[in-house]
Formats: structure tokens, C-alpha cells, sequence
């Protein structure tokens, strides 16, 4: 084993991987995604492009991450032998530093909203309501708290920090999130969201903005372009078959995605047969922030004593996916640090969080002009654009013997295979001009 730390298992890595792709995203960004662009026919072309742009994308990352076996500028420095590439990995590590940022104050508003539900089970009304209060000291304390949790998990390394912890909250994550569905699915109005969910309207199928939207989201979901994916790949031992792994991340992914909107959907119509407004002025679903943090609370206290710990284990469950996103977000810039400036995992760790979350509270001091900038800037632009170079990189610039090579050291037939045959034209051509079309739509 390298001495940069390498998964033990298979099992462990495809955790970790698809912790790393399940986050905030998968269960707040899918089910309002659907809610606002047809339900069914969204899932349907979600499911599609999920395959058609997000696994050859992941793919690029696995295959450069494990070749190289570096943090995200060496490896990206590597395959292109230029500045240009060690500058697109800077550009990562800064988007990725940004992105967690602003993931670490929500993380802390779920890990708030967990403690809540506990703080009412035990009568402790006044904490309650500060708990779930907008205010400076609460944001600030909670998105400390999460970001501690995460650098305890990171400090561990690869095998007992990450690979440990992903195997325990993954497996936790699928638990709570089957046991919630069960629930709703007992409630009055539970089938009516079912059907919307479920049910597609095909003339909704071709609409542009439906499938902007189903391609971004796909795109987004897998955490792609920001070098969690490359890094995570690089602790990948050479004996594994990296297109088996790459399906199997994907499948979890975009299955707990579908699982998520199976789970709020129905809870959405279940909220509205006991009162709650779930429909906006436009007629739209409410979706995202306010989905989750009004309508939701709203249903669970529609609930008497039964709502109390579905909403602990609702946003425990939000939580789980927060910190599994979390943790291989810091380690993009943990690695480089470690391997660059040669200082010791636990120095780099806490050194990035604590810069890091000097930025989360200078956004939360200036939380009207900059936590929605933040995030455009960080998801809607720069992500897009980080995907293209790599596919740029992967496709045009990296030698495709040396990718052959890579894929023959665990798969000698690997010339023949099917991934061989579609995916190296695939990146190089379809890949650039399906996310640059996403990018021009979405401007």
C-alpha cells in the first residue's frame, strides 16, 4: 500500500464514493427538481442522462485520479504535462473550498433542526425555538459544530477516517430513508404525490428546460468537476475494475436520489391533505429551502407525538447526507496540502477547515448578498466549466494508450470492451457539447 493511503475493500471505496455523490443535492435538489418539472417525465430523463453524461464524466475523474495516484493539481498536471492543468486544479480546490463553505451552514441548519425535534421530546421548548429561529449565534455555532464533525472524520485518513465512517452513515442513510417511506406511505394522501411521482406526462418528456434541468441536476448530483471524484479514485487500488465500480457509485447515487423523491413527494401531498400549503403563487410545488424548512416541519407537526421523531430522523437523515458530501469535499485541498507542503494530515485538516470556516461566517454575516451568489457562482458556473476541462483533458490531451494501459492493469481484455469501444469517442465528443449546451441554457 502506498503511502498516501489506499481503500481496503471494494465495498469500502463504492461507500465512500457514493456518499460523497449522496448529498444535499439527491434528497433536497431532486425532489424539488421533480416537483417543478413534471414529476414522472423528469425522473425518466434524469435516469437516462444520469448515464448518457454523469457516469463517462465520473469515469475521467476515476481513470486520471487512479493513474496518477496524486492530489487533483498534480494529476491534472500529469495528464496534460502543463500549467494549464495544475491551474484547472487550483481552480478546483478553490471551488470546492467554496462549495463547503456554504454546504457547512446548511449542514449546521440540518444538524439544528435534528436537535430540535429532540429538544421538544424533552420538553425544552425555549431551546427548541432557538434552535430553529434564524439568527447570527445559531448559524455560527452549528456551522462550527458541523465542520468539526467533519474534521474528525477526515483527520482519521483514508481507511480510518473516511472509509470507516462511510461504511457506518451510508448504510445508516438507506435504513432511515426506507423507514421514513414506510411511514408516509400510511398517511392520507400519500398515493396521490405517489402517482405524481411516478406517473409520467410524455408531452413534458422533450421540453428543453425540462431536460437542462435533468442534465444539470445528473451532473451535479455526482458531485462531478471539483475533484472529489479524482481524489477518491487515487486511493483506488490498481486491482479493481474501475468501470464496475464507476456503474455501481452511479447506481446508488441516482437510487437514492429516486428513494428521496419517493420519500417527498408523497410526504408533500400528505402535508397538503392535513392543511398545509405546499403550492406556490405560480401554482408550482415549493421546492428546496422552503420545502424543507417550512413545509415539512409544517406536515411534522401535523403528526402529534409520532411527528416529533419523524423529524428527527428526517433531519438526521439530511444531516448523514450532509457530512458524507462534506468530508471528501475537504479532502481535495487535505490532500494537496499534505503532499505539497509535506505538513502532517491532522495540521492540514484543521488548518483548511479553519479557513474554510472563516469564509461560512463571512458569508452568514453577509448572508442576503452572498450565500445565493456563492452558490451560483460555485454550482451553476464554475462546476459546469471545471466537468468541460476534464472532459477536454481526458478526451483530447491525455494519451489514449496511456488510458488504455490504465484500464489493462486489472482488465487485460480490456481493448475489447464495451467501455473501451463507447466511452473514449464519448468524452471526447458528446460529453464537451452536452455540457457546454447546459452551461449556454442555464446563462
Amino acid at each position: 500500500m502506498s503511502a498516501r493511503g489506499e481503500f481496503s475493500s471494494r465495498i469500502g471505496f463504492v461507500l465512500a464514493a457514493s456518499g460523497s455523490a449522496v448529498g444535499l443535492g439527491n434528497i433536497w435538489g431532486f425532489p424539488a427538481q421533480v416537483a417543478s418539472n413534471g414529476g414522472a417525465a423528469f425522473v425518466l430523463m434524469y435516469l437516462i442522462l444520469a448515464f448518457l453524461l454523469a457516469y463517462p464524466v465520473l469515469m475521467a475523474e476515476f481513470l486520471i485520479g487512479r493513474a496518477t495516484k496524486s492530489n487533483v493539481v498534480d494529476a491534472l498536471g500529469q495528464v496534460t504535462k502543463s500549467n494549464l492543468g495544475r491551474a484547472v486544479g487550483m481552480w478546483g480546490i478553490a471551488t470546492v473550498s467554496l462549495i463547503l463553505a456554504f454546504y457547512g451552514i446548511v449542514g449546521g441548519w440540518m444538524l439544528a433542526y435534528a436537535l430540535q425535534a429532540l429538544a421538544n421530546l424533552l420538553g425544552l421548548e425555549q431551546l427548541a425555538q432557538w434552535l430553529v429561529a434564524s439568527s447570527l449565534a445559531r448559524d455560527i455555532v452549528f456551522c462550527a459544530l458541523f465542520m468539526l464533525l467533519t474534521v474528525g472524520i477526515v483527520s482519521g485518513g483514508v481507511v480510518k477516517g473516511i472509509e470507516r465512517w462511510s461504511v457506518r452513515l451510508m448504510p445508516a442513510l438507506f435504513i432511515i430513508m426506507l423507514l421514513l417511506f414506510g411511514y408516509v406511505m400510511t398517511q392520507a394522501g400519500a398515493m396521490d404525490g405517489l402517482k405524481v411521482y411516478l406517473l409520467p406526462n410524455f408531452s413534458d418528456i422533450l421540453n428543453p428546460n425540462l431536460l437542462i434541468s435533468a442534465m444539470g441536476q445528473a451532473f451535479f448530483s455526482m458531485s462531478l468537476g471539483v475533484g472529489t471524484m479524482l481524489i477518491y479514485g487515487s486511493y483506488v487500488s490498481h486491482k479493481e475494475n474501475l468501470p464496475k465500480l464507476g456503474a455501481a457509485v452511479s447506481l446508488i447515487d441516482i437510487g437514492v436520489a429516486v428513494l428521496a423523491g419517493l420519500l417527498i413527494i408523497p410526504a408533500m401531498y400528505v402535508a397538503l391533505h392535513n392543511g398545509v400549503q405546499i403550492f406556490g403563487e405560480d401554482g408550482k410545488l415549493l421546492a428546496e429551502d422552503t420545502l424543507i424548512f417550512a413545509v415539512l416541519p409544517s406536515l411534522f407537526n401535523t403528526m402529534g407525538l409520532a411527528g416529533i421523531f419523524v423529524a428527527l430522523a428526517f433531519f438526521l437523515l439530511m444531516s448523514i447526507a450532509s457530512l458524507t458530501s462534506s468530508i471528501s469535499m475537504l479532502e481535495v485541498p487535505v490532500s494537496y496540502v499534505v503532499e505539497k507542503q509535506k505538513v502532517t494530515r491532522h495540521k492540514a485538516v484543521w488548518l483548511i477547515a479553519a479557513i474554510i470556516f472563516a469564509i461560512s461566517v463571512v458569508i452568514i454575516f453577509n448572508f442576503a448578498s452572498l450565500f445565493g451568489f456563492v452558490i451560483a457562482l460555485t454550482t451553476r458556473y464554475s462546476q459546469p466549466l471545471l466537468g468541460l476541462m476534464l472532459c477536454i483533458f481526458a478526451g483530447w490531451i491525455w494519451h489514449r494508450n496511456e488510458i488504455l494501459r490504465e484500464l489493462q492493469k486489472n482488465d487485460a481484455k480490456a481493448e475489447h470492451s464495451m467501455f473501451w469501444r463507447i466511452w473514449p469517442w464519448y468524452v471526447k465528443f458528446v460529453c464537451p457539447v452536452v455540457i457546454l449546451v447546459m452551461f449556454y441554457r442555464s446563462l
